[in-house]
């Protein structure tokens, strides 16, 4: 997981916002969005529900995608995800 300086040169090709949503909307939202983006680019996911830093962590490891950050900012998380492969 990257962190710091490295991070802020990372600019998300698509954003999803899940605040207010819960499990598993979150997951579903995030999977349609990976969908639509292209292998290297970033995908960026707010969400404010408690569980969704153990399912977004969950999800990226079983799919194979890579988890660059995970940043609590307030009550919500911000998810920054790279896609790998297909």
């Amino acid at each position: 997981m990257l962190t710091g300086d490295v991070m802020s040169d990372v600019k998300p090709a698509k954003t999803v916002d899940c605040i207010g949503l819960y499990c598993p909307e979150p997951i579903f939202r995030t999977r349609v969005a990976i969908d639509e983006i292209e292998p290297g680019e970033v995908l960026e996911v707010w969400a404010d529900d408690p569980a969704s830093e153990s399912d977004i962590k969950s999800w990226t490891k079983r799919t194979g995608h890579e988890l660059l950050k995970i940043e609590k900012v307030e009550d919500r998380f911000r998810f920054l995800i790279k896609k790998v492969g297909k």
